[in-house]
């Protein structure tokens, strides 16, 4: 039956994945290897492992088919003909609410929502109990619409039967998975009118408070998403952007030229060393710190990540943490903004760097906030806002 066959291609693929990256690339690979999967199989397989990932380290000492219905349980809610061939019992209560699908399962199979991420140093303001049941719920897809385009977007989108919510004016989300190249197609937009990315991300701005003609870095660029955000407040900028992958700062072209950004200067640093040799005689009015971390707080997107993780490499990012702000800070000029940012929920990656700067380099903490994604289907995030101190 196909159920049962859906369920032996599963077992195959996780057999298969070494877990060593995330599923996303794992999974393109695998199936172009195994072109005898329809389109279907494929389907039906990669929702299947998703599903089985947002577990998390729950029901550890389960079996792995019994771990797989609990999870089809917990993160499906219309009728599930999956469930129904294995598990019947389980797909009848599969229209009740994910709070009376987790007591079901607490009170009947001594579920702990805890095991689902049971790591304990969550930052403060972070509802746990809500961000835990957050990973059986799939995030959002999330566009910023580029000024004066929103109502080319939001025409383009409303002539399709895709439901989307318009969060703010920039701002709009749709469900995952949407192919926004079959709304957009290339030959009709060329100039794409919006760049793809998360809510909690596109948040941070309001700490930026970039002014005319000043001179911005963003030290660890990756894409570019930070410094579109900081040209869209100010097209004025003077902006430096730098990262240790020479390659992404060649994607990021692209992206910047899409948005109309053509002014700026690209280095390739490793900000773990002293920079001094290409930045020396560098002073900017405010620098982003986007810093490497855990990438704890986007896991409802890449769940496998939950199973990989390990206690002991909280500290390791810590430690990369301290190591590139105390290389960084020293091209920031007196009274001038530092805007420190992580995806992570661990209050190592969070508090405890911003006290490090405090009371190491004596930076004044003027705002912080944690992006509560979990609530709104979309990725959680740390943004702080800290003063360099002027000179005594």
């Amino acid at each position: 039956m196909r159920s049962e066959q859906q369920l032996r291609t599963f077992l195959r693929v996780l057999e298969s994945y070494p877990e060593d990256r995330p599923l996303g690339k794992f999974l393109p690979e695998f199936f172009r290897k195994n072109k005898q999967m329809g389109s279907n199989d494929r389907r039906s397989a990669s929702r299947l492992l998703y599903n089985y990932y947002r577990l998390g380290k729950s029901f550890a000492g389960k079996p792995i088919e019994e771990r797989l219905f609990f999870a089809e349980f917990l993160c499906t809610s219309v009728d599930n003909p999956f469930l129904q061939h294995f598990r019947p019992d389980l797909n009848e209560k599969i229209y009740l609410s994910l709070d009376k699908k987790i007591a079901y399962l607490t009170g009947e199979n001594g579920f702990k929502l805890g095991d689902v991420f049971p790591f304990g140093h969550i930052s403060q303001g972070i509802d746990q109990t809500a961000f835990f049941k957050s990973f059986f719920v799939q995030p959002d897809l999330y566009i910023r619409v580029h000024p004066n385009k929103e109502d080319i977007v939001i025409t383009a989108i409303a002539e399709t039967a895709i439901p989307f919510r318009q969060i703010e004016k920039y701002t709009l989300a749709l469900p995952n998975g949407t192919n926004l190249n079959n709304i957009f197609p290339d030959a009709e937009f060329p100039t794409k009118p919006y760049e793809i990315q998360d809510l909690s991300s596109q948040q941070t701005l309001k700490y930026f408070k970039p002014s005319r003609f000043e001179h911005w870095w963003d030290a660890c660029a990756a894409s570019g998403g930070k410094s579109l955000l900081l040209f869209s407040e100010q097209p004025d900028i003077k902006l430096v952007v730098s990262d240790i992958r020479e390659s992404v700062l060649d994607n990021l072209d692209e992206r910047f030229i899409n948005a109309g950004l053509r002014t700026y200067q690209k280095k390739v640093l490793d900000l773990t060393q002293n920079p001094d040799f290409v930045l020396h005689h560098y002073e900017f009015d405010g620098i982003i710190l986007d810093a490497p971390c855990s990438g704890s707080g986007t896991w409802g997107r890449t769940p496998e990540m939950i199973s990989q993780f390990l206690d002991h490499k909280i500290q390791g990012f810590q430690n990369l943490q301290k190591a590139i702000t105390s290389n960084v800070v020293k091209y920031l000029k007196p009274g001038k903004p530092l805007i420190y940012i992580t995806c992570s929920v661990f209050k190592e990656e969070n508090e405890e760097v911003v006290q490090y700067l405090v009371a190491e380099h004596g930076f004044l903490l003027e705002s912080q906030e944690i992006f509560k994604g979990y609530e709104h289907k979309a990725d959680t995030m740390y943004a702080a806002r800290l003063i360099k101190p002027s000179p005594l």
